[in-house]
């Protein structure tokens, strides 16, 4: 099947994003020059991308000595990608970009993802330059993001360390001041850095002519000391070779080295890795310490990475979306051909019949749609959140601002809900290869394993649940909360006026409730630790409504664009909506009734009494 159908009902059916080309920013682009762009990228995953995905699985990235070592393949991928202009498609013309809007650059993402999740590091170098637009200097986007937006460089993103993970506050890596006269160098305040960092993707390689590493780090207080939790935490550029004030190559390596690789369940093709910075292995001027200049203001480095580390989080989202859209295409494919069994009838089955293919069981059926409505529910969330980011940078100042509140919402459900569910998907897809889908000789197995990933991937469910019920419902007095309410009103409004569908609102209105209440009722006594207790159920439950309120408005725009699409497709994008209704949206009850209730039965349970 081709993902391509799917991407233009979405795009251009549902959100009208050819519509963006009445904007200014966009004015010289049309919806012919969008599909130029899908084409090209379309063409470029199914030839350099799409047959080298097991290879790159069975053929992981390994150290020399002096090197890691990348199948061919991986170097074809990435030169083409790059010259394909996607590195900068959102970009200013006069940043080398095409000034697409974002919502078509995240389109145009996922046939990459689709195809081979693991081959490109593109996600962080194009996080990692946009962060320095808009908090690098002059010269830091001149000689690092455009150098990273060319294709020229890459860039990482390095947070974590070995004995801190996910909690930032813990981290150790030092930054201090290189010199007396450190504030005057070109490149930013100059610093040398001495730490370690953790579970780096794409932190070495050779498929650039150098990397760019953004590193989260500490600079001590008067005392010498560093400084407890996140306040002290400063952001630093730090690139793997050391370069000249016009980004050339000076011949000298900075004093970065790598540590180990790890060899992960998934993303096999990606290197991941452990790095040591200012250990002396490679000394700058004689000195042991990696240099690294200083992005922003000191002291303000969290602030500075959330701005990639929120598009991060989209950007998996839509990993995790495309991972289970390709297990998805397998099962049908293979549900369609295989056959087993025969069909039961009034006496039972008739051995004398002729076996028929399994997509003919309703259990393999319900299977099936189970991954329709998970992948597809998620894939049109995603690209609802890519429209909302061309929102708050092109629309009217109101506009935009509530764009940017309901991005804050649903950041956090467009992270984890794809990680959770479009990963059931994966699974379901192995289990209607029977026992086949856990064989290398089909995808799917492969399919789950980099899909498992993603839970982790950028924060995981319990770090994303503590954001959403801790913080982003509550900010600003709840208005987010109450917007995107108000959007999920306004789609049941419309749907209580199709007899098809009005059935759907009245639920999708129940759960709605149920959301309002349960949000008030776990902050009722006002501790956040009861509050929080049941942070993930909470989520799960948020995500489920937000998915039922995605799927009926899709429903809408099927039903309106009925006669410009086959009378199957409508079909079968009602029966998606059926089936979150009937099968998966009376869950979110189970989930919030421990949220309203406070129930601590986790988190108060003895540890010796595991």
């Amino acid at each position: 099947m081709s993902l391509r159908p799917t991407l233009d009902f979405l795009l251009y059916d549902w959100l009208n994003a050819e519509s963006l080309s009445q904007r200014e920013r966009f004015a010289d682009h049309s919806r012919e020059t969008f599909d130029a762009v899908f084409d090209t990228c379309e063409r470029i995953a199914r030839e350099k991308y799409a047959p080298f995905n097991r290879t790159v699985d069975t053929q992981e990235p390994h150290f020399d000595g002096e090197k890691v070592i990348l199948p061919q393949a991986t170097h074809d991928a990435h030169k083409a990608y790059a010259a394909s202009g996607m590195l900068s498609a959102a970009q200013d013309y006069e940043e080398g970009g095409m000034q697409l809007p974002y919502t078509i650059e995240a389109a145009a993402n996922a046939f990459f993802a689709m195809a081979s999740v693991s081959i490109g590091s593109s996600l962080l170098t194009k996080g990692n330059a946009n962060l320095l637009l808009v908090h690098g200097t002059e010269a830091q986007k001149q000689v690092f993001a455009r150098n990273e937006f060319s294709g020229r460089f890459s860039g990482t993103m390095c947070l974590s360390e070995p004995q801190a993970g996910s909690s930032l506050s813990d981290i150790t890596t030092r930054a201090v001041p290189d010199g007396d006269d450190f504030e005057n160098e070109t490149l930013g305040p100059r610093y040398r850095l001495k730490g370690n960092k953790m579970w780096i993707s794409a932190g070495e390689h050779e498929l650039t002519e150098n990397i760019i590493h953004l590193v989260l780090a500490k600079i001590p207080g008067p005392d010498g000391k560093l400084i407890p939790g996140t306040r002290g935490i400063s952001l630093f550029i730090v690139p793997k070779k050391m370069v000249d004030a016009n980004g050339q190559l000076t011949g000298e390596r900075n004093d970065v080295a790598l540590a180990g690789l790890n060899h992960k369940l998934g993303w096999r093709g990606t290197t991941n890795t452990l790095l040591n910075f200012g250990e002396g292995k490679y000394p700058v001027g004689g000195q042991s310490g990696a240099v690294g200049y200083l992005v922003g203001k000191p002291h303000e480095g969290l602030r500075c990475m959330f701005h990639m580390m929120n598009e991060a989080r989209i950007g998996v989202g839509t990993a995790a979306v495309m991972l289970g859209m390709a297990g998805y295409y397998a099962s049908l494919d293979y549900a369609r051909n295989r056959p087993q069994g025969r069909p039961i009838g009034p006496s039972g089955k008739d051995a004398a019949q002729p076996q028929i293919r399994i997509i003919e069981h309703a259990d393999v059926k319900r299977m099936l749609l189970a991954q329709k409505a998970y992948c597809e529910g998620a894939l049109a969330l995603e690209l609802y959140c890519a429209r909302l980011v061309d929102e708050q940078h092109t629309a009217d100042a109101q506009a935009a601002d509530e764009a940017r509140l309901l991005l804050e919402v649903l950041t956090p459900i467009a992270k984890s809900w794809p990680s959770e569910w479009c990963l059931e998907a994966n699974s379901l897809a192995i289990q209607i290869h029977g026992g086949y889908g856990y064989t290398r000789d089909f995808p799917v197995e492969q399919y789950w394993r980099d899909n498992r990933l993603n839970m982790i991937h950028e924060g995981t469910h319990g770090i994303q649940a503590l954001d959403l019920l801790g913080r982003k419902v509550l900010m600003e007095g709840g208005k987010g909360l109450a917007l995107l309410a108000a959007r999920i009103n306004n789609t049941m409004e419309r749907a209580r006026q199709v007899p098809e569908l009005a059935t759907y609102a009245a639920a999708l209105g129940r759960a709605l409730q149920q959301v309002g209440s349960t949000t008030q009722a776990a902050w009722a006594t006002g501790n956040p630790s009861d509050a929080l207790a049941n942070a993930v159920p909470y989520m799960q439950g948020f995500g489920h409504t937000v998915l039922a309120w995605i799927w009926l408005d899709v429903a809408l725009a099927a039903l309106q664009s009925d006669a410009t699409q086959s009378k199957a497709v409508t079909t079968g994008k009602l029966a998606a909506v059926r089936y979150f209704f009937h099968y998966e949206l009376p869950k979110i009850s189970a989930w919030l009734d421990v949220v309203a209730s406070r129930d601590l039965t986790c988190a108060e349970l003895p540890e010796d009494a595991f």
